[in-house]
């Protein structure tokens, strides 16, 4: 059994010992290339962004992987795509100026999301003062949050559960994820708009939120129906 499960780990990933990173062999030059080429090739075939750990696999000790991608990414300078770091590692993202011609030619990316405006208002406060119970939430809008709305923002990943708050009953918080990141080409939260920059231009403050002071029109930010009661 034993035997059978070291065979089925080597014929999914080749064994560290024999795969070589560092390319000794190689003069400098050709070694920084096939350096490049593996680290592009890596992140052309994932599916998500691929972090910093993972390229650290297929490279040399000495290689400086920022380096690498700096140099990958001037050699796509007039291309029509990028790399682009999010989500906490690196992902192929075609530019802007090209999605009107990708929408013509293959129509709207299956992971359009398209979140009403207290959708995005409320996962905007996760965001930035996570992690956040319900009841939070419900004091900053002045309206109970429903389980529908958070279980909307869960299902497209965006949200998940925290850290039990020190609170009578310790209900859960609410954080978002890397598929928050990604989604809105985020690399890490230290990407949002500067907090402190909302707060000094009175755009954001958590004490007038629960005071009721920001977006006391909430309820008819365009949602239907009763939002129900919370359910911590």
């Amino acid at each position: 059994m034993a035997e059978a499960s070291r065979a089925r780990r080597k014929k999914g990933r080749p064994d560290d010992g024999l795969f070589d990173r560092e390319l000794d062999h190689l003069p400098p030059e050709a070694r920084w290339r096939e350096w490049m080429n593996r680290v592009e090739a890596s992140i052309f075939a994932a599916s998500e962004p691929v972090g910093r750990e993972t390229l650290a696999r297929i490279v040399g000790k000495s290689c400086s992987i920022d380096l690498l991608i700096d140099d990958i990414r001037e050699e796509l300078r007039g291309r029509p795509y990028d790399l682009v770091a999010v989500a906490g590692g690196w992902k192929h993202l075609t530019r802007p100026a090209y999605a009107d011609a990708i929408r013509t030619a293959v129509g709207a990316s299956e992971r359009t999301v398209d979140l009403t405006q207290s959708e995005m208002l409320v996962l905007m406060c996760i965001a930035y003062f996570q992690p956040i119970t319900r009841a939070e939430l419900s004091s900053f809008f002045g309206k109970e949050i429903s389980r529908d709305l958070i279980g909307n923002l869960r299902s497209h990943g965006f949200i998940a559960s925290g850290p039990r708050a020190p609170q009578p009953g310790a209900p859960y918080t609410y954080v978002t994820t890397p598929a928050f990141l990604l989604e809105f080409g985020l690399d890490t939260l230290r990407d949002l708009p500067d907090r402190e920059a909302l707060e000094d231009a009175g755009l954001l403050s958590k004490e007038k939120l629960l005071a009721g002071d920001i977006m006391p029109g909430f309820e008819d930010a365009g949602d239907n129906g009763d939002y129900g009661a919370i359910d911590e």
